[in-house]
């Protein structure tokens, strides 16, 4: 066995600084605001102040709920966030309005619910457009297609949240062809043990799982951030793998099973019947996919 002691590299996605909404904001106070409007074929934009931040939301919103909806196989049907279910986007002035009417941490830039189908964030939010909004787009539209029921584990969740930052997936190749490299990754059974709720309340080193590239068992000693991070780059990272090499055809089915009740080694034999029947099976092939990027 092989002991690897890893040096943090500075790798921040994960944060997407957005947080999932309080049950005091996301009602009728909200409604009961003087709020102007723009009306897309998807989305209802809501938003106080100069007029061209909704209207830039607005079109962004539309072209990423078509890029989203394609990468992850999406049946558009034609009820689809349409009419009175289209989505919901808040657009305070500025951040000290969306701090004081939301009640959110000062670090955060927006928050969403996904039941409600609703985002909030403010005017000129850094990496809104660019970062957040596709972020949480992506999370709306797989949860709208999985559900709330199905074994949905959270790498494959935040994964393609992440694969929506289109701009951000040539780093999220180069550090996770590095990770890997360095011998620097956790296993994916390692991953479905983890529960990063309780990451990072105590001041302490994480002894986590690995395999070197040979195949070698090994062991990482990371510190709390050090263990999120390569988390969420291991989370985009396996879903890129499984819609970009194997497509978004056999991911959507890979996704469907789930939402139909089959555990998750269950729904990737299905998807996957030739390449992927557990997730060893799964962590080899992702490793192959690694070595040619």
């Amino acid at each position: 066995m092989r002991i690897l002691f890893v040096l943090f590299m500075g790798f921040a996605l994960l944060y997407s600084q957005a947080s999932f909404a309080q049950d005091s904001f996301f009602g009728e106070s909200k409604v009961q605001e003087d709020w102007k409007e723009v009306v897309g074929d998807h989305f209802f934009i809501y938003y106080k102040g100069e007029d061209r931040f909704a209207k830039d939301v607005s079109a962004k919103a539309e072209v990423y709920y078509g890029r989203i909806a394609t990468d992850l196989g999406y049946p558009r049907y034609s009820e689809f966030w349409t009419w009175d279910k289209r989505v919901k986007i808040y657009i305070y002035p500025n951040h000290e309005a969306f701090i004081k009417a939301t009640g959110q941490p000062r670090w955060s830039q927006g928050m969403a619910d996904f039941r409600k189908k609703e985002i909030v964030s403010y005017a000129w939010s850094k990496g809104f457009l660019e970062s957040l909004l596709p972020h949480e787009m992506a999370h709306l539209i797989f949860r709208d297609f999985v559900g709330f029921k199905g074994e949905i584990p959270l790498w494959l969740d935040e994964g393609v949240a992440q694969w929506a930052e289109e701009a951000r997936r040539p780093q999220i190749k180069r550090k996770a062809k590095e990770y890997y490299e360095k011998d620097c990754l956790l296993s994916i059974q390692d991953m479905m043990k983890l529960d990063l709720d309780t990451v990072g309340k105590t001041d302490r080193i994480y002894i986590r799982s690995s395999r070197t590239k040979t195949g070698e068992p090994g062991v990482l000693f990371l510190s709390a951030d050090e263990l999120i991070n390569t988390y969420y780059l291991q989370a985009v990272s396996l879903v890129g793998f499984l819609i970009e090499a194997l497509g978004s055809y056999s991911f959507a089915d890979f996704c469907r099973q789930l939402r139909d009740g089959k555990r998750l080694e269950e729904a990737l034999r299905f998807a996957y019947p030739m390449k992927i029947r557990n997730l060893q099976e799964l962590e080899k092939e992702w490793r192959k996919y690694l070595e040619r990027l």
